[in-house]
């Protein structure tokens, strides 16, 4: 066998080093120049894989990790699923509490990775037993040798993203990046980006983009915890109804409140003008991207990177249903896009 074969040893080798695209289409109203930081071109087809590896090996590294070791972690989908990845090439066991706001396509998937799944009610308080944090909590201390992540509280989820999708993009970009747009929901994803990118430039603007129903837009204004503004939502991996520490808020300028209805129209519309089949998440940063447009946030100077967490594959029962559409009532409006009717040939 040739020694130069260009291969990988195995798909974890493939994380990271995702491209930056261009947005032209869905943007050409816009002032400035518009980029997609496309994390679903990660094996796991998210950001996620990226602090399931960091959080792993640096768990291997400092001897908390064992071989027979169990994996544990909160999740709405996306973590469990790049957790469950890491878990099977590296042959831990792994146990996934997971929102019941989480698509069906999400938890088939962790299933078929091997993850045992506890599904928990989404619509419940963080303190509530039965909620996803304080499941994977009761799961940690029953679980002999078994090791917690904890994304929402766990610096190395910012640190990931420091050492990997900061440095990508202040060179994909050759520095000339303005603004970084990304959603926020445990928070380490834009912090860990944004400390990087203000490292190298104090003048990039980080803007969160955070979904009505949660509680980080007024936090990050007030440093109040208002409970007032939790109430259920339907967007998955963003927002919160608690304050992650995994999040920085001091790096962040400032953030944007987004709808269900408008992000879930806006990922569709990602397909059919950039050919971008993305997930949920995206469409609510790209709805934020629109809002900040609107409000003249950008100029001919700027030069904005959004990020985009994962796949659209993950949402086909949901934004990506007419069937779900409808029941959600989000058909009944203006901002419909016109699908092309199905001919069934007899």
């Amino acid at each position: 066998m040739k020694e130069d074969l260009q291969v990988y040893d195995n798909v974890l080798q493939l994380i990271g080093n995702t491209p930056l695209i261009k947005l032209n289409k869905i943007t050409r109203e816009f002032k400035g120049e518009f980029f997609a930081k496309v994390e679903a071109f990660n094996p796991g087809h998210s950001a996620k894989d990226r602090i399931a590896l960091y959080i792993i090996e640096e768990a291997e590294r400092k001897g908390i990790l064992k071989p027979d070791s169990t994996i544990i972690e909160t999740t709405s989908g996306n973590t469990g699923f790049s957790i469950a990845m890491v878990s099977v090439i590296k042959g831990y066991e792994c146990i996934l509490a997971v929102s019941s706001k989480a698509s069906n396509d999400k938890i088939d998937m962790l299933k078929t990775m091997g993850a045992k799944v506890y599904v928990c009610p989404a619509h419940v308080s963080a303190d509530d037993p039965r909620s996803y944090y304080q499941v994977a909590k009761r799961l940690h201390s029953e679980t002999k040798g078994s090791v917690y992540i904890n994304q929402y509280f766990n610096e190395l989820n910012i640190d990931a993203h420091f050492n990997s999708t900061g440095p990508e993009i202040w060179k994909q970009t050759e520095g000339k990046i303005t603004h970084l747009v990304a959603c926020s929901g445990t928070g380490g994803t834009i912090s860990g980006t944004a400390r990087y990118l203000k490292q190298q430039n104090p003048e990039v603007k980080v803007i969160g983009i955070d979904a009505y129903g949660s509680v980080l837009k007024k936090y990050h204004e007030t440093k109040e915890f208002d409970s007032g503004e939790i109430y259920p939502y339907r967007i998955e991996g963003l927002g919160k109804n608690l304050i992650p520490s995994a999040t920085d808020f001091e790096i962040i300028d400032r953030f944007v409140k987004v709808s269900d209805e408008d992000s879930a129209h806006t990922a569709r519309e990602l397909a059919k003008t950039e050919g971008l089949f993305v997930g949920y998440t995206s469409g609510a940063a790209t709805q934020g991207l629109k809002q900040l447009a609107e409000e003249g946030e950008f100029d001919e100077n700027s030069k904005v990177v959004v990020i985009f967490p994962d796949h659209g594959s993950r949402y086909m029962g949901k934004v990506f249903s007419d069937d779900w559409m409808e029941e959600q009532g989000f058909f009944d409006t203006k901002n419909e896009i016109e699908a092309q009717p199905i001919e069934f040939i007899k």
